[in-house]
């Protein structure tokens, strides 16, 4: 009995698995990646598959303040080619067109300030 199960589903046919993301219209692009621990990289997109798992190439990472790791700074490194694990990717865009705006929920520091008096 349990010899036919593992049989059978070793004769099924599996489906090729579909890509999450159709990064195909961004290949030799620059795309950003933002990566789970902070760290923030520009390269040109050579490849990427089913997992979104992705090779740039011309990599430039954008170094931290070391005082305060949220903020990037003007300081980059050159990595050249790299592989992003899909893992530890949490934002791909292209860097064409992007455009940074201010937090709209962040308090700015009258708010803040008037917010410390009120309590």
């Amino acid at each position: 009995f349990g010899l036919n199960i593992i049989r059978t589903m070793s004769e099924q046919k599996r489906k090729p698995r579909e890509n999450i993301l159709d990064l195909s219209q961004y290949v030799n692009k620059k795309l950003r990646v933002k990566f789970s621990g902070g760290r923030e990289v520009v390269g040109t997109l050579l490849g990427y598959d089913s997992l979104t798992n992705v090779v740039l190439d011309n990599t430039i990472e954008y170094l931290r303040d070391p005082e305060d790791l949220s903020r990037l700074t003007d300081n980059t490194r050159s990595l050249g080619l790299c592989v992003c694990r899909s893992t530890s990717i949490t934002l791909l865009c292209p860097e064409e067109g992007l455009e940074r705006i201010a937090n709209p929920f962040a308090l700015d520091e009258e708010e803040e300030a008037e917010e410390d008096q009120a309590e």
